[in-house]
């Protein structure tokens, strides 16, 4: 790769993931892990279910607090959804939930704060959850929004709703357009190669956490001011620049 095509890679990274890296870097140079003591907590916690969840004294703990299924009474597996979380999927290695936890909800945390990472996460697994419900309910026979009856009864655990939802989300708000559809377009290729239950509960998260994109830009818009983080700094020239409070949380 020669000095102009480096060039032009680095302009686009800049613009890209500038505004975040400026965001995300300074907090973790300073403070490290305590920059993110909710996404440390919610690591730990994965981990503890995860031990939990594999001795004969736990399984059944774990399963009655955490595991959500489709044929489960409404109420109960709403209540069951905020642990489900927590509960590595079982097709997933533990290590790849608590890395997605730990990458994605502490950038989240940063950029969005707690509040509102808990609400995004916590709406696109819920999105999911429900959405199984609707699958299932309309059967195979519907194109693309079907589902088998037998996913009544598939355990629907993890965080990787929450982990696609925040990544957009985040991706949206801080201008990093194409790594936000780059998510969209890697979740409609995992259905459209292995179509099943969590794939699809992906897409309506996503769906979910684009509805929320579209009310705030409408709301930003209306309000007169720029759709994202709301900044007058060009991504490129926040590269390097340290932002303020605003900036960060809003």
């Amino acid at each position: 790769m020669d000095r102009t095509q480096t060039g032009r890679a680095l302009r686009w990274a800049r613009a890209e993931w500038g505004l975040l890296y400026a965001t995300v870097r300074p907090p973790l140079v300073r403070r490290r892990l305590r920059a993110v003591p909710m996404t440390a907590a919610a690591v730990c916690l994965a981990a503890v279910v995860h031990v939990v969840h594999h001795q004969s004294w736990g399984y059944r703990f774990v399963e009655h607090a955490g595991a959500v299924r489709a044929e489960d009474p409404l109420w109960t597996a709403l209540a069951r959804t905020p642990l489900s979380l927590f509960v590595p999927a079982l097709d997933l290695p533990v290590w790849g939930a608590l890395a997605q936890i730990l990458i994605v909800f502490g950038i989240a945390e940063i950029c969005l704060g707690r509040r509102r990472t808990l609400a995004i996460a916590y709406l696109a697994t819920l999105a999911g959850t429900l959405y199984a419900r609707v699958g299932v309910a309309l059967g195979p026979d519907v194109p693309l929004l079907g589902l088998p009856a037998s996913d009544a009864r598939v355990v629907d655990t993890g965080p990787s709703a929450a982990v696609v939802g925040l990544a957009v989300y985040v991706g949206w708000r801080y201008r990093a357009y194409v790594t936000a559809c780059a998510v969209v377009v890697a979740m409609v290729v995992e259905v459209l190669v292995k179509e099943n239950l969590a794939g699809k509960e992906h897409l309506a998260a996503i769906a979910a956490v684009l509805v929320v994109c579209a009310a705030t830009a409408v709301r930003q818009w209306r309000s007169g001011v720029a759709p994202g983080v709301g900044s007058g700094v060009p991504p490129i020239q926040s590269w390097r620049r340290r932002l303020g409070p605003a900036q960060r949380r809003s």
